[in-house]
């Protein structure tokens, strides 16, 4: 790995520019939409443009005539974004629907900003046609203003004016009064009443800064409120840009980029994720983009990361402050522990000087972001999701700053602020609903042959039950169709794919190194490359013999000792799961298969030597010895199918299934599902006092028995 070097003067550039928006309106396909689908097409064309707002941000409304479904009168609803969703992918049963007029009513028990909360309790009774879909703490900002439509949203761009010193003036600048500017008010019924009065007063203004917040602005349609929108963080990229063209940003780089970011972050990410005990394991999320390489290259760089976030979206996902490492240090593993014990407490003692009477307990005080100068921005969280979302919004927390710092002095939320949204009792609730993670959540597999029936079953079963899996197999086409296919099925962030044939070295050692670039390390290693070979002893070549030990005892070697230092590192935080996929043949003597047989036996008892070895490191190796797996096998496709066939003196066909099935014990086919099965359990905390053994999955055979 490259060393990091100081930046040269003549390397210095101008700032990276803020993406400008523009109209993406379809007056064709808006014509064919009813008014609460012209919302919809609205939303989604806002939350789809991350020059516009960033996942989960914003949210829009409509009111719009019903019929009241108990008194079939005409009646005013608001039609607003629920609490939780995301304008960009929702569909229409992610709007709450509200009684236009009992929402006005509820002024009538507001006494004040101690209310706040107690007003959120509230919305449900407004709800129009029992829509079940809650709505958003932000619902008194639509509801209040006596506007068709209303859009609010923070876009970088935006919120770059709202979390600057010279943001108000700038709005003035760029506005001249057609936009208002209202001072930092947390969310909720009290910032809606504010902002009622506000634009009752000022009558001229189209739309009003929300500092720290972001902008809303109203229309009378649809389009003319999308259009409006967009015009306006157009209007706010444009004038930026103009200031940032004048000089680099953060002051200026002080470092390069290392050319061999991948790797030190591949290197470093297991270290960090084992060092953050607590209760749940971390997944971790890598990026080198312009904008986080930018920062954490420049002059400015440590001043700027400790202030934190400004927007209370960019905040909830970021934690109060980034950790920052010491780019000439990352190779020691002493001063790594210490950072993160030395956040940890910083996160107390945050806590304790900011906790009310009534605050929830102390949630994990493990880093979120970690910033590494040369290398670029690190993200952990539970689930890989939350951990790219994370890095994202943090990544919109730096384009804040450096267009704040263009035309004054970034403002970040204040401490007590900052601690009373991330432990707002609503918030707590809404935390509370969540369902119970599943059981593999935290967890990373690295799957060898994962493009084949068992591979394939095998990583499903993991990520049903929330497992990050990287699919590792030499079928380059084959791995991406069954990688493209989890991902539909299970989500792009939880599975990537590697191409890896287990006989190479320098292959293996890529894919655990994709592995932990992905996802942070390693929790479970399934060993499942094979290949299958018949033939009596007389014709087994010195090729075939070798093929079948390369990959079945070579290849299970080579992943397990590569896996080894990632599996090592996570003994504090419940250990780590190896899992062999033997053979019946491992155990009972095959005629007319010397090698594989032999071979899978090497590999079954490298698994006990194992067992052995990572015991004291909390490391588990058991192994799953299946029999005839047939249906959905790759490997049955082939000659193993005619050469197991004519071992036994029968067709290749329906007759050899029956030829298996019927010699089991249970007279059952064995399926890759029911070995998928078997992992899952030895993979999991339902096996932790598991080590050194076999599940035979083979549907009985006395021969196989292990005692």
């Amino acid at each position: 790995m490259d060393t990091i070097a100081p930046a040269k003067p003549a390397a210095q550039s101008a700032a990276l520019p803020f993406s400008v928006p523009a109209s993406r309106w379809d007056d064709s396909l808006a014509a064919t939409l009813s008014p609460a689908e012209l919302l919809l097409y609205r939303s989604n064309l806002l939350g789809s443009d991350l020059t516009v707002t960033n996942f989960g941000g914003g949210n829009t409304s409509a009111k719009l005539e019903e019929i009241d479904p108990l008194t079939g009168e005409a009646v005013e609803v608001l039609w607003v974004k629920g609490s939780g969703g995301d304008i960009g992918s929702m569909k229409l049963d992610g709007f709450a629907t509200l009684y236009q007029h009992k929402l006005l009513g509820l002024e009538n028990h507001y006494n004040g900003p101690e209310d706040d909360d107690k007003m959120v309790g509230f919305l449900p009774h407004c709800t129009f046609n029992l829509n079940g879909r809650a709505a958003s703490i932000d619902t008194p900002l639509h509801s209040l203003l006596p506007f068709a439509h209303v859009d609010h949203v923070h876009p970088d761009a935006i919120i770059a004016l709202a979390a600057s010193s010279g943001g108000e003036a700038a709005t003035q600048e760029i506005w001249g009064g057609k936009i208002g500017w209202l001072g930092w008010k947390r969310p909720g019924y009290t910032l809606g009443v504010m902002l009622r009065d506000y634009v009752a007063a000022n009558p001229q203004v189209e739309g009003v800064m929300l500092a720290g917040h972001g902008i809303i602005c109203w229309a009378d349609s649809a389009k003319a409120c999308y259009e409006h929108t967009v015009e306006l963080i157009a209007d706010a990229a444009n004038y930026l840009n103009a200031r940032l063209s004048e000089k680099p940003a953060f002051g200026g780089a002080v470092i390069s980029s290392s050319s061999d970011r991948a790797a030190l972050a591949a290197d470093l990410m297991p270290r960090l994720r084992a060092a953050m005990t607590g209760a749940r394991r971390k997944v971790g999320h890598f990026s080198d983009d312009a904008e986080a390489l930018e920062f954490v290259n420049s002059a400015e760089f440590e001043r700027l990361a400790a202030l934190g976030t400004s927007c209370p979206d960019h905040f909830l996902r970021t934690k109060i402050a980034p950790l920052t490492l010491d780019p000439s240090r990352l190779q020691d593993d002493a001063y790594l522990a210490q950072k993160i014990a030395d956040y940890r407490a910083m996160y107390a003692a945050y806590y304790e000087r900011c906790k009310r009477p009534n605050s929830p307990a102390m949630r994990d005080a493990n880093p979120v972001v970690v910033l590494v100068p040369g290398v670029g921005r690190i993200t952990f969280a539970t689930d890989k999701t939350t951990a790219r979302l994370a890095g994202e919004f943090y990544g919109n927390a730096i384009n804040v700053m450096r267009g704040a710092e263009a035309i004054g002095d970034y403002i970040a939320l204040d401490e007590q602020e900052a601690f009373d949204i991330e432990y707002w009792l609503l918030e707590e609730a809404k935390l509370q609903r969540m369902p119970a993670p599943k059981p593999l959540v935290g967890r990373v597999a690295l799957v060898t042959g994962g493009a084949g029936g068992i591979g394939a079953a095998t990583a499903a079963r993991l990520m049903a039950d929330g497992a990050c899996v990287l699919l590792a197999d030499r079928d380059a086409n084959a791995v991406e169709e069954v990688r493209a296919g989890f991902a539909r099925q299970f989500g792009r962030d939880v599975v990537r794919a590697a191409v890896c044939d287990v006989t190479d070295e320098a292959q293996v050692a890529e894919a655990f190194a994709v592995a932990a670039r992905e996802f942070g390390g390693l929790d479970i290693l399934v060993a499942n490359a094979g290949i299958a070979s018949s033939a009596p002893i007389e014709e087994t070549t010195i090729e075939l013999w070798n093929r079948n030990y390369d990959v079945l005892a070579q290849g299970y070697f080579l992943t397990s000792r590569a896996a080894w230092p990632l599996l090592k590192g996570m003994k504090e935080q419940g250990g780590t799961s190896v899992v062999f996929i033997g053979s019946k043949n491992g155990v009972a003597a095959a005629t007319n298969a010397s090698a594989y047989a032999s071979a899978k036996a090497a590999a079954n008892h490298l698994a006990r030597c194992l067992a052995l070895e990572g015991a004291p490191h909390g490391i588990r190796v058991n192994v799953v010895n299946p029999d005839a797996v047939i249906k959905g096998s790759k490997i049955w496709d082939g000659d193993w199918r005619k050469e197991r066939a004519g071992a036994h003196g029968i067709d290749t066909g329906k007759e050899l299934e029956e030829h298996y099935r019927n010699r089991s014990m249970l007279k059952r086919d064995v399926l890759p599902s029911d070995i998928a099965e078997a992992v899952y359990f030895l993979a999991g905390d339902q096996s932790a006092k598991s080590t050194g053994n076999m599940i035979n999955v083979d549907a009985g055979n006395a021969q196989a028995f292990t005692r």
